[in-house]
């Protein structure tokens, strides 16, 4: 869309000196974007404290399972990977 705004030179200025932007309309858009997503962060705070997440210790969990599941041990010996053996000759590239 098309429009035509008055915006303060001094604050374009400071604002294309603030980030990557390479032209007035990256800037511009860089900004909405960052108003938008800031109504959507204060729409998700606006749900601190009154979501649960997880489960009580006591309470069992819909699947039956644990509330804690712990990592199982491994079944050998840690062993690193063995760096691949270097060719004898290495490989020609280009012209000769």
């Amino acid at each position: 869309m098309r429009t035509n705004i008055d915006i303060d030179d001094d604050l374009m200025a400071r604002a294309m000196a603030a980030g990557p932007f390479k032209t007035k309309k990256e800037a511009v858009e860089a900004g909405l974007a960052l108003l938008e997503r800031q109504a959507a962060y204060r729409e998700i705070l606006k749900w601190k404290g009154k979501l649960q997440w997880g489960w009580d210790d006591g309470e069992p969990r819909l699947d039956g399972q644990p509330n804690i599941v712990r990592a199982a041990e491994p079944d050998g010996p840690y062993r690193p990977a063995t760096a691949a053996k270097p060719s004898p000759t290495p490989p020609r590239h280009g012209r000769r």
